[in-house]
């Protein structure tokens, strides 16, 4: 019950957190609702997979592929781009982490004095940067993925209750 509860709190943060950049984008008002659902379910989606201890670069993956699908069912009712719900919905989950992580490991090699402890610094930095780019890299193939699939066919035509528009 508390993995529940944890995952259930991370995931309305992510929902204000997605709504609050919407807010800074000067989203319509109309779409903050959505953009708040979508933010929480890309949170439901990530943190029930990393706690399954899927790595954090699937777990990013799978939570930005499920907000460009979804996006693009919401864009159709609300009459909006897709990329409107999705930008913000996604940049919450942008590893702010790894690139922290990265710079201060920057500055403790380039401000200590040459010693032993430095390669592993520099495997320290090497890997928080290879994260950072990986998880950047998931979400932004996540979020274009409905577009990279569906490209031939226009979003607009697709309607998923038929089985020839998967083909």
């Amino acid at each position: 019950m508390t993995i529940f509860l944890e995952i259930a709190e991370k995931a309305f943060w992510s929902g204000v957190i997605g709504t609050g950049f919407a807010i800074l984008f000067n989203v319509p008002r109309r779409l903050l609702l959505a953009i708040f659902i979508t933010s929480l379910s890309a949170g439901i989606v990530k943190f029930t997979s990393l706690s399954l201890d899927v790595n954090i670069i699937f777990s990013s993956l799978f939570a930005a592929s499920f907000v460009g699908f979804i996006s693009i069912t919401i864009s159709g009712y609300k009459h909006t781009s897709p990329f409107v719900v999705s930008i913000p919905s996604v940049i919450g989950m942008i590893p702010g982490y790894f690139g922290y992580q990265t710079l201060l490991g920057i500055m403790h090699l380039a401000l200590s004095k040459s010693s032993p402890q430095d390669i592993n610094t520099l495997l320290f930095i090497t890997r928080n940067a290879i994260n950072m780019v990986f998880v950047l890299g998931s979400l932004s193939l996540g979020v274009s993925l409905p577009w990279l699939l569906f490209r031939d066919k226009g979003l607009k035509k697709i309607k998923l209750n038929t089985d020839e528009d998967l083909l």
